[in-house]
């Protein structure tokens, strides 16, 4: 469905036809752009948007499917750029992700959404207050889209580093170092950190692009050359999100690991102590059984203090035994 459809020219928002044909034919004739918003399009409802623009039918393809990587594609008469904006679940500690879909041309820029996450009606509110940007016409519509995903995976790297923090305390705890589901839960963060990597790794080399700071120099047209220090600052800011990003991954297998040999040590020790108290019952069990074997001819069985010698002697090795094994920390 359309969601917005509006007309831009010398950085304010006229009042124009409500038909987008008919903005668009009027943004090409007086000068400025028109913005189209889409959020989850069916087929019939995008193919009329695409034959009026132009849009390659590849491009168009990957709007309505979705499920497509952070990328840049430049075609004949349209640019295609794909976004990932990640949602943060507090409740559950979980990172979903959306899809944008940004079109651009010399005079129009299109837009679809797909998610509930991440609604552009906020940027686009956001850049209506900023005349000056968003006279530099179409791409300042997706200046404004980059900036504000990047600066929300920020955001989302700050709750995960927290929720990390508070694994890294269980795990750590002196009382029980982490309960029995503590390594799933370990792991389950660390698919939510691989989740999150999807989304903000792929695009270091388009922002590059749009910036003109890629190593292959090429410049991306339908981009204005005004626009370019803008898109260095949102490389910047990825930059700190990938880099905590590494930073995450790289701790969470850290944790993983410390708590596997806690786990390890802990069993090590209980094995140790289960060891250390059978030894000490297999010296009544071995006595026991020597003098219980029913044999005819056996010393002290008929002396009168045999039965308290043997209690006595059991105790008393049953107490060296155990001292020994408590001062090498067995027990």
């Amino acid at each position: 469905m359309i969601v917005d459809c509006a007309v831009y020219r010398d950085g304010h928002r006229r009042e124009g036809p409500e038909d987008f044909s008919d903005a668009l034919d009027e943004a090409r004739t007086a000068g400025g752009f028109v913005w189209i918003g889409l959020h989850e399009p069916t087929e019939r409802e995008f193919d009329h948007v695409a034959r009026e623009f132009g849009l390659h039918p590849l491009a168009v393809e990957d709007a309505l499917k979705a499920h497509q990587r952070p990328k840049l594609e430049v075609y004949d008469d349209s640019l295609f750029v794909v976004l990932k904006p990640v949602v943060y679940e507090p409740r559950s500690d979980t990172v979903s992700t959306g899809e944008i879909m940004i079109f651009l041309g010399d005079s129009f820029a299109v837009t679809v959404r797909h998610g509930e996450g991440a609604p552009l009606k906020a940027v686009r509110n956001r850049l209506e207050q900023e005349p000056e940007l968003l006279g530099n016409g179409p791409t300042s519509v997706l200046y404004a889209i980059a900036d504000a995903t990047v600066d929300h995976y920020l955001d989302v790297a700050i709750e995960l580093q927290a929720d990390l923090e508070g694994l890294e305390t269980e795990v750590f705890s002196p009382l029980d170092g982490g309960s029995r589901n503590t390594a799933s839960r370990i792991y389950a963060f660390k698919r939510q950190v691989l989740e999150f990597r999807r989304a903000t790794g792929p695009l270091a080399l388009p922002v590059s692009r749009l910036a003109g700071t890629a190593q292959s120099g090429a410049t991306v047209p339908f981009v204005d050359d005004r626009a370019r220090p803008f898109f260095r600052d949102v490389g910047d800011h990825l930059t700190r999100v990938n880099e905590s990003v590494e930073n995450l991954d790289r701790l969470v297998s850290d944790i993983l690991s410390a708590h596997l040999a806690q786990m390890s040590v802990r069993q090590n020790d209980d094995m140790r102590k289960i060891s250390a108290w059978a030894a000490m019952a297999a010296i009544p069990t071995m006595v026991a059984g020597i003098y219980g074997m029913n044999f005819e001819h056996m010393p002290e069985l008929r002396w009168e203090w045999s039965y308290p010698v043997l209690i006595v002697l059991m105790v008393v090795l049953e107490v060296l035994v155990f001292r020994l094994f408590k001062r090498r920390g067995w027990l």
